[in-house]
């Protein structure tokens, strides 16, 4: 059975709970499973639901029923499974019910990973506890101690709530033992996106549109234009003078906003020899320079990535593995090489957060966080509706325990040019504004 992609798992699980928030008896419901902890497939979707009992069949009739249902697999009043299906593809949702002194329990348990639950309960067990999906018992006298929040299940045993992104048992019980858990960086503290493409490419929407788009729908302090170079000819790429063109339409709009808003950039293609698509001169005029790989699969591409690095206006590497989750593997690449080099450099890794992209994963970012190499995300937008994806590339960066400081899209703009700046000189550039 195929995974399917967590923004088409969210969409559902969204969905469902809208649903049910509408019947008065539902006190309470939350996605837990894989979906709660961000990763970027989906098997199965688990929702929960505190509900009184005699409440819980109606809920459960009206679950059943929904237009979408296709086929209802077990039918009670703790639990109903049905196979739910969308214009893309089936999925097995499963609801329970539980009672609100057991609903902590219950997130905890069904949230998961699986290794983090056995790691949990061998600490218990230390402790002479015992954990399961209806509350924390003392072992001796049966006695519950917890169950109503997910903060007492952990309290329980001694430790702090840990973020469900980081339960995968790859340290996270360790830190929440010692009170050391990091603050992961959240949603509200993105302050633009910067990897957006227009119809000067193969976007679908103007320069224009996507500004008052974005002033109208979100808190954003910029956004940055980056779209194709020549050398992506389906996607229309822009030759060094179109992109000068670009850039001026870029100052009129911000003119006539009134706000210095808009940024300029492009996403630039890494040729096979590692050089890149548009003259230094150019480059130089941008604030800020995405560089990909459009090419050439097949071969191990690290030489290409670690040679563009080189270049003193770029500032990012995009989807760095180039993998298509489900269509594609990403093509061999050296990333601890690579990790190195952006160090060196002072060049930022993109998190891609186009669905099918999630470039780069979780162990990836963490390695980015431990070593203090800057990191980006990115929705690598087409159209309006894309800017939502962000929500997606914030959750991978908390899989990989990301804080706000890790990641630049969090800093003012003025903050941004420094990291710039700081890699130009570093590197024998042409600083911004020269």
């Amino acid at each position: 059975k195929r995974r399917m992609l967590l923004w088409d798992a969210l969409q559902i699980s969204r969905y469902i709970e809208d649903q049910l928030r509408k019947l008065k008896e539902v006190k309470f419901i939350e996605t837990a499973g894989s979906i709660r902890r961000r990763k970027a497939t989906v098997g199965d979707i688990d929702i929960l639901a505190v509900a009184d009992e005699k409440d819980a069949l109606k809920i459960m009739e009206h679950f059943a029923s929904l237009p979408e249902v296709k086929e209802v697999l077990v039918k009670g009043a703790k639990k109903t499974s049905v196979i739910f299906k969308t214009e893309k593809q089936e999925t097995q949702v499963d609801l329970r019910i539980f009672r609100e002194n057991e609903i902590g329990a219950a997130l905890q348990y069904f949230t998961g990973s699986k290794q983090h639950n056995v790691h949990l309960r061998e600490i218990a067990k230390e402790n002479k506890l015992k954990i399961n999906e209806y509350g924390v018992y003392k072992v001796d006298t049966g006695e519950k101690i917890a169950g109503e929040t997910e903060e007492s299940v952990y309290k329980a045993v001694g430790m702090d709530w840990i973020p469900p992104e980081m339960r995968e048992d790859r340290g996270e019980i360790e830190l929440a033992l010692e009170h050391k858990l990091p603050k992961l960086v959240e949603l509200k503290d993105i302050k633009g996106d910067m990897h957006v493409h227009s119809t000067w490419t193969d976007g679908l929407f103007s320069i224009k549109e996507i500004a008052d788009f974005i002033l109208k729908n979100y808190k954003y302090e910029y956004i940055v234009m980056t779209d194709h170079s020549k050398s992506q000819r389906v996607a229309h790429g822009l030759d060094e003078e179109k992109l000068l063109q670009e850039i001026e339409e870029i100052k009129q709009i911000n003119k006539m906003l009134g706000l210095n808003f808009i940024k300029k950039g492009t996403e630039v293609d890494i040729l096979l020899d590692g050089s890149l698509d548009l003259s230094d001169e150019v480059l130089a005029k941008l604030d800020w320079v995405v560089a990909s790989i459009h090419s050439h699969f097949s071969r191990d591409n690290t030489d290409r990535i670690l040679k563009a690095m080189e270049n003193p206006y770029v500032n990012a590497i995009g989807h760095l593995t180039g993998r298509l989750i489900g269509i594609r593997e990403g093509y061999p690449v050296d990333i601890d090489a690579v990790i190195k080099k952006a160090k060196e450099t002072g060049t930022a890794l993109e998190i891609n957060a186009q669905p099918l992209r999630m470039d780069i994963d979780d162990i990836w970012i963490r390695k980015c966080v431990e070593e203090g190499v800057k990191l980006v995300i990115s929705t690598d937008a087409h159209n309006l509706g894309n800017f939502a994806y962000m929500e997606l590339g914030v959750g991978l960066a908390r899989r990989g325990w990301a804080t706000k400081k890790d990641i630049i899209n969090t800093r003012k703009w003025e903050d941004v040019q420094k990291f710039v700046n700081e890699k130009r000189k570093k590197m024998g550039g042409v600083l911004v504004g020269d």
